[in-house]
């Protein structure tokens, strides 16, 4: 890295653990995945797809596709506890803000959040663009 080369992240994910949670809403199919598309447009995500399912006895896992990447959760209602990941690209989402009403929409009382910043890249300019045409990028060998 040399020269002015910053480094910057393509995104960012949240990986929240929801303990204590109301087990009558994570055990919803229906209202599992409309907290996860609420979240994602509160969070100004641009929703492409949208996939749920329903485990026998009870449990639900399911993804939001969005253009700025993914919200995804897999629920143990009997336990109580979610595991939700919610990874976004670009600066104009804002994925604490689907934590939020995440943690909020479950009731749940004892929730944590680990933030990791994924693909760590050198850039040359001011700011990093959302996507990088081929013709910007500068091939070393």
């Amino acid at each position: 890295m040399g020269g002015g080369s910053k480094l910057y992240a393509l995104g960012t994910h949240l990986l929240i653990e929801l303990k204590d949670c109301n087990p009558e809403i994570l055990k919803s199919l229906e209202g599992v995945k409309n907290i996860l598309v609420d979240a994602a447009r509160k969070a100004n995500a641009t929703i492409i797809n949208v996939t749920f399912h329903e485990f026998s006895p009870f449990g639900v896992s399911g993804v939001v596709v969005i253009a700025e990447s993914h919200l995804a959760i897999h629920t143990w209602p009997e336990y109580g506890f979610a595991a939700v990941d919610v990874f976004t690209c670009g600066d104009t989402i804002k994925p604490e803000v689907a934590a939020k009403y995440i943690i909020e929409a479950f009731e749940c009382r004892n929730p944590s959040i680990v933030e990791m910043k994924r693909g760590i890249i050198s850039y040359n300019n001011e700011k990093l663009p959302h996507k990088v045409c081929h013709e910007e990028l500068e091939v070393v060998y």
